[in-house]
């Protein structure tokens, strides 16, 4: 496709043909003083937002990345609006409106295009999706939890247990003095991989957390609230639905409606080896919420938890510095 100028808009055509898209209704007029005492509602400043945020990124990408000819007479930075609708095949219109922050709305599977079209990265993507508030339903990207640099954090906090989980406590990775005091989980099928599925399903883990109870209502309180940003989505929902069919004892404990924040906190474990060990769960956040994917670390919280794990790791022969045990969910 060529396309030499850019034509002058005059007047908005009426919109043929939009399946994806749904006009919002109109709104009142607000009463008079209203103005004066209200700020500007966070939608309009959002659809402003996101308005500016698809011209910058339209502005930068050429026609040539999008395999398109360049004109002669050509004077607009990057793309034009009609040809990002041509992309994404949208109408020309609608597109305008976008961008031009009208009370429009869109679909998920259109905003994809739309991400597609301006070769949007997945930052900039999920970036896209917030701004118009719709929840991206495409399958998670590669996380960026497991790279080499997030594995060696791990291992280098060794002897102390230590994991990298998603928001939904899929547990992706562990070291060595986890799998020593928790039990290895690479020898579990991937769906069982998870914190929330072991306290409710796992023998062991109730046997040894002495706490195991309270984390488990606290867990689903937190769950909960992380279940609130991911309603939509595919992966949250199974994992919902497998823990519903699962446990009795998680239907009661999700039915009560609990939330919790996440916190620093204690909790006590009975090791057969060397005894009581004594934990406080520290979280460092790899990535912002909603995605939550964060290095979970298990730090003595006494000395005598400090000596336990550094008798469990002579016990085995290990120091918990070696290969990464992966797990993914």
């Amino acid at each position: 496709m060529t396309i030499t100028a850019e034509p002058a808009v005059t007047a908005e055509p009426a919109v043929t043909a939009e399946p994806a898209v749904i006009a919002e209704p109109a709104v009142a007029a607000a009463p008079a003083g209203a103005h004066d005492a209200v700020p500007a509602a966070a939608p309009d400043i959002r659809r402003q937002e996101l308005a500016a945020f698809l011209r910058s990124r339209r502005e930068r990408v050429t026609p040539e990345q999008v395999g398109l000819v360049r004109g002669a007479r050509r004077r607009t930075p990057g793309l034009r609006r009609e040809e990002v609708a041509h992309l994404a095949a949208v109408g020309v219109t609608w597109y305008t409106w976008l961008e031009q922050g009208r009370a429009i709305r869109v679909s998920a599977q259109v905003l994809d295009a739309v991400a597609r079209a301006l070769l949007m990265d997945p930052t900039e993507r999920a970036h896209l999706f917030v701004l118009a508030g719709v929840i991206d339903q495409r399958p998670d990207y590669d996380c960026p939890l497991l790279s080499p640099t997030a594995l060696r954090l791990m291992h280098t906090i060794a002897p102390y247990p230590a994991t990298l989980q998603n928001a939904r406590y899929d547990v992706l990775a562990h070291n060595r003095p986890f799998a020593q005091v928790f039990g290895e989980l690479t020898a579990l099928p991937p769906r069982e991989r998870n914190c929330l599925w072991l306290l409710t399903t796992s023998a062991h883990w109730r046997e040894t957390f002495l706490d195991r109870d309270e984390m488990l209502r606290d867990l689903i309180a937190k769950f909960r609230v992380g279940m609130a940003e991911h309603v939509a989505e595919p992966a949250w929902k199974e994992r919902l639905d497998g823990l519903l069919a699962q446990s009795a004892e998680f239907r009661e404990l999700w039915g009560r409606h609990e939330v919790a924040t996440m916190s620093p906190h204690v909790k006590r474990y009975l090791h057969p080896e060397v005894g009581l060990l004594s934990l406080e769960h520290r979280n460092l956040w790899m990535a912002p919420q909603p995605q939550a994917h964060r290095l979970v670390a298990y730090v003595p919280a006494d000395e005598e938890t400090e000596r336990a794990l550094g008798r469990l790791a002579e016990l085995s022969g290990d120091s918990g510095t070696g290969p990464a045990e992966l797990s993914r969910a």
